[in-house]
Protein backbone atom coordinates (compact mmCIF):
# COMPACT_ATOMS: atom_id res chain seq x y z
CA UNK A 1 0.00 0.00 0.00
CA UNK A 2 1.62 3.38 -1.15
CA UNK A 3 -0.75 5.80 -0.38
CA UNK A 4 -2.55 6.34 2.97
CA UNK A 5 -6.08 7.54 3.90
CA UNK A 6 -4.78 10.85 4.04
CA UNK A 7 -3.51 10.54 0.23
CA UNK A 8 -6.09 9.62 -1.02
CA UNK A 9 -8.38 12.32 0.83
CA UNK A 10 -5.59 14.91 -0.46
CA UNK A 11 -6.26 13.41 -4.45
CA UNK A 12 -9.94 13.86 -3.88
CA UNK A 13 -9.71 17.42 -2.71
CA UNK A 14 -7.36 18.19 -5.56
CA UNK A 15 -9.85 16.55 -7.55
CA UNK A 16 -12.63 19.10 -5.93
CA UNK A 17 -10.57 21.63 -6.65
CA UNK A 18 -10.25 21.04 -10.54
CA UNK A 19 -13.94 20.71 -10.98
CA UNK A 20 -14.42 23.71 -9.05
CA UNK A 21 -12.02 26.03 -11.61
CA UNK A 22 -12.78 24.06 -14.52
CA UNK A 23 -16.25 23.58 -16.04
CA UNK A 24 -17.33 21.88 -19.55
CA UNK A 25 -20.75 22.91 -18.90
CA UNK A 26 -20.93 25.38 -21.59
CA UNK A 27 -18.98 22.87 -24.36
CA UNK A 28 -21.93 21.27 -26.00
CA UNK A 29 -22.80 24.74 -27.05
CA UNK A 30 -19.08 25.49 -27.86
CA UNK A 31 -19.41 21.75 -30.33
CA UNK A 32 -22.52 22.64 -31.25
CA UNK A 33 -21.24 26.17 -32.59
CA UNK A 34 -18.53 24.57 -34.58
CA UNK A 35 -20.60 22.01 -35.97
CA UNK A 36 -23.41 24.74 -37.49
CA UNK A 37 -20.96 27.49 -38.46
CA UNK A 38 -17.54 26.43 -39.34
CA UNK A 39 -17.23 23.34 -41.14
CA UNK A 40 -19.53 24.01 -44.46
CA UNK A 41 -16.65 24.10 -45.40
CA UNK A 42 -13.65 24.60 -42.65
CA UNK A 43 -10.53 27.20 -44.04
CA UNK A 44 -7.20 27.08 -42.88
CA UNK A 45 -6.10 30.61 -42.41
CA UNK A 46 -4.39 30.97 -45.81
CA UNK A 47 -7.88 30.24 -47.57
CA UNK A 48 -7.21 26.90 -47.88
CA UNK A 49 -9.84 24.04 -47.74
CA UNK A 50 -9.04 21.99 -44.85
CA UNK A 51 -12.25 20.17 -44.11
CA UNK A 52 -15.22 19.60 -46.43
CA UNK A 53 -18.38 17.54 -46.34
CA UNK A 54 -18.64 14.92 -49.42
CA UNK A 55 -22.43 15.17 -48.64
CA UNK A 56 -24.63 16.84 -46.80
CA UNK A 57 -23.45 17.65 -43.31
CA UNK A 58 -25.74 16.24 -40.72
CA UNK A 59 -25.32 13.86 -37.51
CA UNK A 60 -27.13 11.16 -37.15
CA UNK A 61 -27.99 8.42 -34.74
CA UNK A 62 -29.13 4.68 -35.18
CA UNK A 63 -31.04 2.33 -32.74
CA UNK A 64 -27.75 0.22 -31.54
CA UNK A 65 -30.01 -2.79 -31.22
CA UNK A 66 -31.63 -2.36 -34.17
CA UNK A 67 -28.65 -1.96 -36.83
CA UNK A 68 -26.75 -4.87 -34.71
CA UNK A 69 -29.32 -7.20 -36.09
CA UNK A 70 -29.61 -6.02 -39.52
CA UNK A 71 -28.33 -7.66 -42.65
CA UNK A 72 -24.69 -6.68 -42.95
CA UNK A 73 -24.31 -5.24 -46.58
CA UNK A 74 -20.99 -7.04 -47.52
CA UNK A 75 -21.02 -10.58 -47.67
CA UNK A 76 -17.39 -11.09 -46.66
CA UNK A 77 -15.22 -8.56 -45.24
CA UNK A 78 -11.45 -8.88 -44.65
CA UNK A 79 -9.12 -7.32 -42.21
CA UNK A 80 -5.44 -6.38 -42.21
CA UNK A 81 -3.10 -5.58 -39.10
CA UNK A 82 0.06 -5.73 -38.19
CA UNK A 83 2.26 -6.26 -35.02
CA UNK A 84 5.61 -5.84 -33.92
CA UNK A 85 8.01 -6.75 -30.83
CA UNK A 86 8.64 -3.24 -30.31
CA UNK A 87 12.16 -1.66 -31.33
CA UNK A 88 15.26 -2.87 -29.56
CA UNK A 89 18.68 -1.83 -28.88
CA UNK A 90 21.75 -4.31 -29.16
CA UNK A 91 25.14 -3.45 -27.18
CA UNK A 92 26.97 -3.53 -30.59
CA UNK A 93 24.50 -0.82 -32.01
CA UNK A 94 22.09 -2.22 -33.74
CA UNK A 95 18.60 -1.42 -33.25
CA UNK A 96 16.01 -3.41 -34.71
CA UNK A 97 12.18 -4.06 -34.90
CA UNK A 98 10.52 -7.06 -36.35
CA UNK A 99 6.87 -6.36 -37.27
CA UNK A 100 4.94 -9.09 -39.14
CA UNK A 101 0.85 -8.26 -40.88
CA UNK A 102 -1.83 -10.71 -41.38
CA UNK A 103 -5.01 -10.83 -43.37
CA UNK A 104 -8.28 -12.20 -41.84
CA UNK A 105 -11.62 -12.56 -43.36
CA UNK A 106 -15.29 -13.04 -42.33
CA UNK A 107 -16.51 -15.58 -42.42
CA UNK A 108 -13.29 -17.08 -41.68
CA UNK A 109 -10.87 -18.21 -44.26
CA UNK A 110 -8.25 -20.71 -42.79
CA UNK A 111 -5.87 -20.78 -45.33
CA UNK A 112 -5.66 -17.29 -45.98
CA UNK A 113 -4.95 -16.71 -41.99
CA UNK A 114 -1.94 -19.39 -42.16
CA UNK A 115 -0.12 -15.96 -44.55
CA UNK A 116 2.23 -13.74 -42.70
CA UNK A 117 4.51 -11.02 -44.19
CA UNK A 118 7.31 -10.40 -41.59
CA UNK A 119 9.80 -7.45 -41.67
CA UNK A 120 12.65 -6.79 -39.58
CA UNK A 121 14.11 -3.07 -39.92
CA UNK A 122 17.57 -2.99 -38.87
CA UNK A 123 19.88 0.22 -38.83
CA UNK A 124 23.25 0.08 -37.87
CA UNK A 125 26.23 2.50 -37.74
CA UNK A 126 28.69 1.20 -40.02
CA UNK A 127 28.58 2.06 -43.42
CA UNK A 128 30.14 -1.07 -44.69
CA UNK A 129 27.52 -3.70 -43.92
CA UNK A 130 24.90 -3.92 -46.07
CA UNK A 131 21.71 -5.82 -44.66
CA UNK A 132 19.02 -5.75 -46.85
CA UNK A 133 17.56 -8.64 -48.15
CA UNK A 134 14.85 -9.59 -50.51
CA UNK A 135 11.54 -11.60 -49.70
CA UNK A 136 12.12 -14.99 -48.72
CA UNK A 137 9.52 -18.01 -48.41
CA UNK A 138 9.37 -20.47 -45.49
CA UNK A 139 6.26 -22.45 -44.31
CA UNK A 140 5.57 -23.95 -47.78
CA UNK A 141 5.30 -20.63 -49.03
CA UNK A 142 1.94 -19.56 -46.49
CA UNK A 143 5.05 -17.50 -44.86
CA UNK A 144 7.86 -14.34 -46.44
CA UNK A 145 10.36 -12.96 -44.44
CA UNK A 146 12.71 -9.75 -45.93
CA UNK A 147 15.56 -7.52 -43.98
CA UNK A 148 15.35 -3.95 -44.96
CA UNK A 149 17.83 -1.72 -43.45
CA UNK A 150 16.97 1.84 -42.27
CA UNK A 151 18.33 5.10 -43.75
CA UNK A 152 21.41 5.85 -41.15
CA UNK A 153 20.26 8.91 -38.67
CA UNK A 154 21.51 10.79 -35.69
CA UNK A 155 18.54 10.56 -33.51
CA UNK A 156 15.05 8.69 -33.91
CA UNK A 157 16.35 5.20 -34.77
CA UNK A 158 13.98 3.28 -32.83
CA UNK A 159 10.76 5.03 -33.97
CA UNK A 160 12.17 5.11 -37.51
CA UNK A 161 12.58 0.84 -37.63
CA UNK A 162 9.42 0.34 -35.50
CA UNK A 163 7.32 2.45 -38.87
CA UNK A 164 8.89 1.29 -41.41
CA UNK A 165 8.96 -2.55 -40.30
CA UNK A 166 4.81 -2.08 -39.37
CA UNK A 167 4.20 -0.23 -42.07
CA UNK A 168 6.18 -2.37 -45.32
CA UNK A 169 4.91 -5.85 -43.58
CA UNK A 170 1.39 -4.41 -43.65
CA UNK A 171 1.41 -2.35 -47.14
CA UNK A 172 3.27 -5.65 -48.86
CA UNK A 173 0.88 -8.56 -47.26
CA UNK A 174 -2.32 -6.54 -48.03
CA UNK A 175 -0.63 -6.16 -51.92
CA UNK A 176 -0.05 -9.61 -52.33
CA UNK A 177 -3.35 -10.40 -51.17
CA UNK A 178 -5.69 -7.47 -52.66
CA UNK A 179 -7.17 -10.16 -54.82
CA UNK A 180 -8.86 -11.75 -52.44
CA UNK A 181 -10.43 -9.23 -51.05
CA UNK A 182 -14.06 -9.11 -53.24
CA UNK A 183 -16.32 -7.20 -51.27
CA UNK A 184 -14.67 -5.01 -48.61
CA UNK A 185 -10.97 -4.94 -47.05
CA UNK A 186 -10.77 -2.82 -43.27
CA UNK A 187 -7.29 -1.47 -42.45
CA UNK A 188 -6.63 -1.76 -38.72
CA UNK A 189 -5.57 1.83 -38.44
CA UNK A 190 -5.16 4.70 -41.09
CA UNK A 191 -5.72 4.14 -44.90
CA UNK A 192 -2.46 5.72 -45.05
CA UNK A 193 0.78 5.02 -43.40
CA UNK A 194 0.64 8.80 -41.26
CA UNK A 195 3.99 8.09 -38.83
CA UNK A 196 5.69 8.42 -42.32
CA UNK A 197 3.53 12.02 -43.71
CA UNK A 198 4.24 13.49 -40.49
CA UNK A 199 8.32 13.21 -40.42
CA UNK A 200 7.65 16.15 -42.98
CA UNK A 201 6.35 18.07 -40.26
CA UNK A 202 9.23 17.34 -37.57
CA UNK A 203 12.78 18.29 -37.55
CA UNK A 204 15.34 18.75 -40.43
CA UNK A 205 16.86 15.14 -40.63
CA UNK A 206 13.40 13.56 -40.32
CA UNK A 207 12.33 15.97 -43.03
CA UNK A 208 15.47 14.63 -45.27
CA UNK A 209 14.65 11.03 -44.21
CA UNK A 210 11.36 11.86 -45.69
CA UNK A 211 13.10 12.34 -49.17
CA UNK A 212 14.83 8.64 -48.97
CA UNK A 213 13.54 6.03 -51.31
CA UNK A 214 12.80 3.41 -48.99
CA UNK A 215 10.29 5.79 -46.81
CA UNK A 216 8.78 6.42 -50.04
CA UNK A 217 8.71 3.38 -51.33
CA UNK A 218 6.99 2.61 -48.31
CA UNK A 219 4.35 5.10 -49.10
CA UNK A 220 3.80 4.04 -52.66
CA UNK A 221 2.54 0.54 -51.36
CA UNK A 222 -0.26 2.23 -49.84
CA UNK A 223 -1.02 4.65 -53.18
CA UNK A 224 -0.88 1.52 -55.23
CA UNK A 225 -2.90 -0.44 -52.77
CA UNK A 226 -5.62 2.01 -53.26
CA UNK A 227 -5.34 2.17 -56.85
CA UNK A 228 -5.65 -1.73 -56.98
CA UNK A 229 -9.01 -1.47 -55.07
CA UNK A 230 -10.33 1.44 -57.15
CA UNK A 231 -9.50 -0.42 -60.65
CA UNK A 232 -11.21 -3.63 -59.02
CA UNK A 233 -14.03 -1.43 -57.40
CA UNK A 234 -13.79 -3.45 -54.24
CA UNK A 235 -13.87 -0.74 -51.32
CA UNK A 236 -11.18 -0.27 -48.97
CA UNK A 237 -11.31 1.95 -45.53
CA UNK A 238 -9.16 2.24 -42.49
CA UNK A 239 -10.64 1.73 -38.83
CA UNK A 240 -9.06 4.11 -36.27
CA UNK A 241 -9.39 3.09 -32.93
CA UNK A 242 -7.55 5.95 -31.45
CA UNK A 243 -8.22 8.65 -33.37
CA UNK A 244 -5.56 11.56 -32.51
CA UNK A 245 -6.21 13.82 -35.11
CA UNK A 246 -6.08 17.63 -34.43
CA UNK A 247 -6.60 18.75 -37.79
CA UNK A 248 -10.24 20.30 -37.06
CA UNK A 249 -9.14 21.81 -33.35
CA UNK A 250 -5.58 23.18 -34.67
CA UNK A 251 -7.09 25.13 -37.81
CA UNK A 252 -10.00 26.40 -35.21
CA UNK A 253 -7.33 28.18 -33.12
CA UNK A 254 -4.94 29.03 -36.34
CA UNK A 255 -7.60 31.19 -37.65
CA UNK A 256 -9.06 34.63 -36.26
CA UNK A 257 -12.18 33.62 -35.56
CA UNK A 258 -14.36 34.82 -32.47
CA UNK A 259 -14.52 31.51 -30.44
CA UNK A 260 -12.38 29.61 -28.03
CA UNK A 261 -11.31 25.65 -28.81
CA UNK A 262 -11.40 23.80 -25.62
CA UNK A 263 -10.27 20.31 -26.54
CA UNK A 264 -6.94 18.96 -27.50
CA UNK A 265 -7.98 16.64 -30.17
CA UNK A 266 -11.17 16.32 -33.12
CA UNK A 267 -11.95 13.37 -31.25
CA UNK A 268 -12.49 14.78 -27.99
CA UNK A 269 -14.56 17.64 -30.43
CA UNK A 270 -16.53 14.99 -31.99
CA UNK A 271 -17.09 13.12 -28.44
CA UNK A 272 -18.81 16.32 -27.14
CA UNK A 273 -20.68 16.97 -29.99
CA UNK A 274 -22.03 12.91 -30.40
CA UNK A 275 -22.32 12.24 -26.71
CA UNK A 276 -26.11 11.95 -25.31
CA UNK A 277 -27.86 12.89 -21.98
CA UNK A 278 -31.25 13.06 -20.80
CA UNK A 279 -31.98 13.78 -17.72
CA UNK A 280 -35.39 11.60 -17.76
CA UNK A 281 -33.82 8.04 -16.92
CA UNK A 282 -37.47 6.59 -17.15
CA UNK A 283 -38.42 6.07 -20.77
CA UNK A 284 -41.25 3.45 -21.03
CA UNK A 285 -39.85 0.37 -22.78
CA UNK A 286 -36.49 1.67 -22.96
CA UNK A 287 -35.26 0.93 -18.96
CA UNK A 288 -31.51 -0.26 -19.41
CA UNK A 289 -30.56 2.13 -21.70
CA UNK A 290 -29.15 4.86 -19.83
CA UNK A 291 -25.62 4.71 -18.76
CA UNK A 292 -24.22 4.98 -14.78
CA UNK A 293 -23.38 8.93 -15.75
CA UNK A 294 -26.43 9.43 -16.65
CA UNK A 295 -25.42 8.91 -20.59
CA UNK A 296 -27.89 7.74 -23.27
CA UNK A 297 -26.17 4.00 -24.48
CA UNK A 298 -29.72 2.89 -26.80
CA UNK A 299 -28.09 4.53 -30.16
CA UNK A 300 -25.06 4.95 -31.77
CA UNK A 301 -24.51 8.70 -33.26
CA UNK A 302 -22.53 9.43 -36.34
CA UNK A 303 -21.49 12.09 -38.68
CA UNK A 304 -21.69 12.44 -42.35
CA UNK A 305 -18.35 11.83 -44.36
CA UNK A 306 -15.64 14.77 -44.85
CA UNK A 307 -13.41 14.85 -47.30
CA UNK A 308 -9.93 15.60 -44.87
CA UNK A 309 -6.82 18.03 -46.62
CA UNK A 310 -5.35 19.49 -43.64
CA UNK A 311 -2.29 17.77 -41.54
CA UNK A 312 -1.07 15.14 -42.98
CA UNK A 313 -3.77 14.12 -45.46
CA UNK A 314 -2.48 17.39 -47.37
CA UNK A 315 0.00 14.96 -48.77
CA UNK A 316 -2.43 12.94 -50.34
CA UNK A 317 -4.74 15.61 -51.35
CA UNK A 318 -5.73 16.71 -55.04
CA UNK A 319 -3.15 19.46 -54.40
CA UNK A 320 -0.38 17.07 -52.57
CA UNK A 321 2.62 15.79 -53.84
CA UNK A 322 1.66 12.46 -52.42
CA UNK A 323 5.12 11.98 -51.01
CA UNK A 324 6.82 12.16 -54.43
CA UNK A 325 5.15 9.01 -55.38
CA UNK A 326 3.45 9.21 -59.11
CA UNK A 327 -0.20 9.00 -58.83
CA UNK A 328 -1.80 7.36 -61.97
CA UNK A 329 -5.68 8.21 -61.15
CA UNK A 330 -6.87 11.37 -60.98
CA UNK A 331 -5.34 13.03 -57.75
CA UNK A 332 -8.60 13.50 -56.30
CA UNK A 333 -9.68 10.09 -56.14
CA UNK A 334 -6.87 9.46 -53.50
CA UNK A 335 -8.04 11.90 -50.88
CA UNK A 336 -8.66 10.92 -47.43
CA UNK A 337 -12.34 11.23 -46.38
CA UNK A 338 -13.82 10.40 -42.82
CA UNK A 339 -16.50 9.50 -40.61
CA UNK A 340 -16.85 9.29 -36.96
CA UNK A 341 -18.85 6.87 -35.16
CA UNK A 342 -19.52 7.08 -31.33
CA UNK A 343 -20.38 4.18 -29.29
CA UNK A 344 -22.15 4.97 -25.98
CA UNK A 345 -21.88 1.63 -24.12
CA UNK A 346 -18.14 2.06 -24.21
CA UNK A 347 -17.76 5.57 -24.35
CA UNK A 348 -15.59 5.62 -26.97
CA UNK A 349 -15.11 7.55 -30.79
CA UNK A 350 -14.16 5.73 -33.48
CA UNK A 351 -13.16 7.41 -37.24
CA UNK A 352 -13.56 5.55 -40.33
CA UNK A 353 -11.84 6.51 -43.54
CA UNK A 354 -11.74 5.81 -47.12
CA UNK A 355 -10.61 6.93 -50.23
CA UNK A 356 -13.17 9.77 -52.18
CA UNK A 357 -12.86 7.62 -55.19
CA UNK A 358 -14.96 5.38 -52.98
CA UNK A 359 -16.72 8.18 -50.77
CA UNK A 360 -18.42 9.83 -53.98
CA UNK A 361 -20.74 7.20 -54.89
CA UNK A 362 -23.96 7.64 -52.62
CA UNK A 363 -24.67 3.95 -52.04
CA UNK A 364 -20.84 2.98 -50.97
CA UNK A 365 -20.87 5.77 -48.62
CA UNK A 366 -23.77 4.43 -46.94
CA UNK A 367 -22.72 0.49 -47.62
CA UNK A 368 -19.63 1.09 -45.64
CA UNK A 369 -21.64 3.16 -42.45
CA UNK A 370 -24.19 0.35 -42.40
CA UNK A 371 -21.32 -2.17 -42.30
CA UNK A 372 -18.95 0.02 -39.78
CA UNK A 373 -22.07 0.01 -37.13
CA UNK A 374 -24.02 -2.70 -37.60
CA UNK A 375 -19.86 -4.46 -36.31
CA UNK A 376 -19.37 -1.54 -34.08
CA UNK A 377 -22.98 -2.32 -32.24
CA UNK A 378 -22.91 -6.05 -31.83
CA UNK A 379 -19.53 -6.19 -30.64
CA UNK A 380 -18.90 -2.61 -28.51
CA UNK A 381 -15.95 -2.41 -30.31
CA UNK A 382 -14.26 -2.81 -33.76
CA UNK A 383 -15.28 -4.71 -36.57
CA UNK A 384 -14.84 -8.46 -36.41
CA UNK A 385 -12.37 -8.50 -39.09
CA UNK A 386 -10.13 -6.08 -37.25
CA UNK A 387 -10.26 -7.74 -34.33
CA UNK A 388 -9.34 -11.08 -35.77
CA UNK A 389 -6.65 -9.28 -38.00
CA UNK A 390 -5.46 -7.79 -34.63
CA UNK A 391 -5.24 -11.50 -33.22
CA UNK A 392 -3.56 -12.60 -35.94
CA UNK A 393 -1.04 -10.61 -36.01
CA UNK A 394 -0.41 -10.02 -32.37
CA UNK A 395 2.85 -10.38 -30.58
CA UNK A 396 2.01 -11.60 -27.14
CA UNK A 397 4.90 -10.36 -24.35
CA UNK A 398 6.37 -13.40 -23.83
CA UNK A 399 6.40 -14.38 -27.17
CA UNK A 400 8.53 -10.59 -27.65
CA UNK A 401 10.81 -11.79 -24.84
CA UNK A 402 11.26 -15.13 -26.74
CA UNK A 403 12.28 -12.96 -29.89
CA UNK A 404 14.90 -10.57 -28.53
CA UNK A 405 16.36 -13.23 -26.62
CA UNK A 406 16.72 -15.10 -30.22
CA UNK A 407 18.18 -11.90 -31.74
CA UNK A 408 20.69 -11.49 -28.86
CA UNK A 409 22.03 -15.28 -28.91
CA UNK A 410 21.94 -15.44 -33.13
CA UNK A 411 23.81 -11.56 -32.63
CA UNK A 412 26.14 -12.58 -29.68
CA UNK A 413 25.34 -9.22 -28.77
CA UNK A 414 23.17 -8.18 -25.70
CA UNK A 415 20.02 -6.23 -25.67
CA UNK A 416 20.47 -2.73 -24.28
CA UNK A 417 18.31 -2.58 -20.76
CA UNK A 418 16.65 0.30 -19.38
CA UNK A 419 15.27 0.18 -15.96
CA UNK A 420 11.92 0.18 -16.36
CA UNK A 421 12.39 -3.39 -18.01
CA UNK A 422 14.29 -4.40 -15.11
CA UNK A 423 11.68 -3.21 -12.76
CA UNK A 424 8.27 -4.20 -14.59
CA UNK A 425 9.33 -6.89 -16.77
CA UNK A 426 8.23 -6.99 -20.58
CA UNK A 427 4.82 -4.52 -21.26
CA UNK A 428 2.75 -4.91 -24.55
Amino acid sequence: MTLDPVHVDSIADLAAYLARHVDDADHVDVAARIWEGFLDPLYGPNGRVVVEPVDEKRLRAVDAEDVALASAPFETVHGLDSGTINPTTFKNGLVVDLAQAAMASVPSDLELHRHRSMVAAAHVNDDTVPLDEPWRKVDEGYCRWRVMQVPKVNRYAEGIVHALALYLAESSHALEHAETVSDLLILDGPLYPVELLNWRERDAELRALSEELKPRSVVENYVRLVESFVERDVPICGFVKNPASKRIVGTLREGDREIDVPWTDDAAFFTKLLERRDDDTSVPGREGTRGPEGRRTDELTFTNWFVSRGGVDATVAADGDAYGVERKLDPQLYETCFFVVYEPQTDVLYRVETPYAFARDDDIREAIIRQILGDVAARRGPPEAVAKADELARISAREKSSLRRKFSETLDSDEVKRYDEVRWGDLE
